[in-house]
């Protein structure tokens, strides 16, 4: 179980500097820190070479003019008074007094009177006596280092004696100087690396100004204030992106500004042509409602003509009956335009009832004397709510349009599931071309250009579309599959949902 007051989690590591200030004088530190540490290394090692060098180049010069200076007078073989007495000679005759070691064969003899010394090693005793010549090594005994120097005795023309000399100098007084070396310059690290800091932070400021004043002048100008401008300074490369900056606000300002006349220019065209399309409307549905008045009463006067069209002339009978069509059909073109401007008006409402939809379809085939012409595909029933004009007015357009320019059979179909009515009026003509699809419930569209009179007025799918969506469904045109002809397909809710004030959406 977790504990009570603890994290969970991996541990964090070491945080990292964010700010680039920080992460500047970072940098200087460490670069600092690692030249002077460089440096430093460097330095010791330099020194602590001359040093030894010159101690060892020393101690071996001194000891060979010592022996040099002895050897004649001494004689060979010697005995152990004699090896003894010539150790202490020229441990006398060097600088420091070192300790010294004579040997010669099995004798051996040292300057305190001990008989040998450790740190005469045996690898030193090989060299000498092998090579030939002065040899050295450094040891350290007891923590302390030493120079051990060696070289043979010979006599004149370079003649072996089989004596040798060993010095050993302490080294103490030049590792002292090393040490003192090293600690001198470690305590110039310390303000090597304050003054570092101090750069670094001169440096980071010099930097960062124009970082922040462009930073500031971003923000501005994501804010909206297309006026920001930062001053260059200096010809580097930040006084060149501050100049980039200007160039790219300055480009900015211009195209926002352009934009923004652009925008109001189509705010005013479209503003003109919402107006001139209130105009429109308002005159078709001004035009629309006063022909209605002389529409009925030419209306009356075509239905006596048509009735006693029979015992006219032929001419004037075919005159009559001419009159009484084209009257009917401006009557119907009134009432669709009618319709529509109250859809665009947005006072068109239902009158919705309980009804078999399937019934609504039965009596609007019927009343149209089309039952011997469509083939219905009906349920026994099927109820809903529904506003049986409109949808007497929506099933009479689309079935209409079907028997006009398509070609037989006509069927319609009623389906219903999921709370949804379905009805699909279908025929075996031509059907439909893919720029007629697009374009099928547009208002007065017709698929033949050069067809400039027909029985329709062109808003018959226009006004099925307006009638389907006040119930919350639609209309759908597409193509038979599987065959030629064109497919209408009705959807509506068998139970529309109610808008804000109760009505159906």
């Amino acid at each position: 179980m977790r504990q009570p007051g603890r994290r969970s989690g991996k541990p964090r590591g070491p945080r990292v500097p964010r700010g680039l200030r920080a992460r500047l004088v970072v940098t200087f530190v460490l670069v600092a820190l690692i030249g002077t540490g460089t440096a430093t290394a460097l330095a010791y090692r330099d020194a602590r070479t001359a040093v030894l060098s010159r101690t060892q180049e020393a101690a071996q010069e001194d000891l060979r003019t010592r022996v040099a200076a002895l050897a004649p007078d001494f004689d060979v073989p010697p005995d152990p008074r004699s090896l003894a007495a010539l150790a202490r000679s020229v441990s006398s005759g060097l600088t420091g007094a070192p300790l010294v070691v004579a040997r010669y064969e099995n004798l051996k003899a040292a300057s305190d009177g001990s008989p040998d010394d450790p740190r005469v090693t045996a690898e030193l005793r090989a060299d000498v006596r092998v090579s030939g010549r002065m040899s050295f090594q450094r040891v350290t005994r007891d923590g302390t280092p030493y120079l051990v120097v060696g070289t043979p005795v010979t006599y004149e023309g370079g003649r072996p004696s089989r004596l040798e000399v060993f010095a050993v100098t302490p080294l103490r007084a030049e590792e002292r100087d090393i040490a003192a070396l090293l600690t001198s310059v470690r305590d110039g690290l310390l303000p090597v690396l304050v003054l570092t800091a101090v750069l670094a932070l001169l440096a980071a400021r010099t930097v960062l100004r124009p970082v922040r004043d462009l930073g500031r002048a971003t923000r501005r100008l994501a804010e909206g204030d297309l006026g920001t401008r930062v001053e260059p300074r200096g010809r580097d490369e930040l006084a060149d992106l501050a100049r980039d900056f200007n160039t790219t606000a300055d480009a900015l300002q211009t195209t926002v500004a352009e934009l923004r006349d652009q925008e109001a220019k189509a705010r005013e065209q479209e503003a003109k042509a919402r107006e001139q399309e209130a105009k429109a409307r308002r005159f078709v549905a001004d035009v629309s409602h006063e022909l209605r008045t002389p529409l009925a009463a030419m209306t009356m006067v075509a239905t006596v003509l048509d009735e006693d069209a029979e015992r006219l002339p032929p001419d004037a009978a075919r005159a009559a009956r001419t009159v009484s069509a084209e009257t009917a059909k401006l009557t119907r073109l009134v009432d669709d335009l009618m319709e529509m401007s109250r859809f665009d008006a947005g006072v068109a409402r239902l009158h919705l009832t309980e009804a078999d939809l399937a019934a609504t379809v039965r009596s609007s085939l019927g009343l149209r004397a089309w039952t011997d012409r469509v083939s219905a595909e009906l349920p026994d029933s099927a109820p809903a709510l529904i506003d049986v004009r409109r949808i007497d007015v929506t099933l009479a357009n689309l079935v209409g349009n079907a028997l006009r320019h398509g070609a037989p059979p006509v069927t319609v179909r009623l389906t219903t599931g999921d709370g949804l009515a379905t009805v699909t009026v279908s025929d075996h003509g031509p059907g439909l071309a893919p720029d007629v699809i697009a374009h099928v419930f547009d208002r007065f569209y017709k698929a033949d250009a050069a067809r400039t009179r027909s029985e329709g007025s062109g808003l018959g799918t226009a006004i099925a579309l307006e009638n389907a969506r006040l119930h919350g469904g639609t209309v759908e045109a597409a193509n038979r599959p599987g065959g030629p002809g064109a497919v209408f397909t009705l959807r509506l809710p068998l139970r529309p949902a109610a808008g804000p004030e109760g009505e159906p959406r």
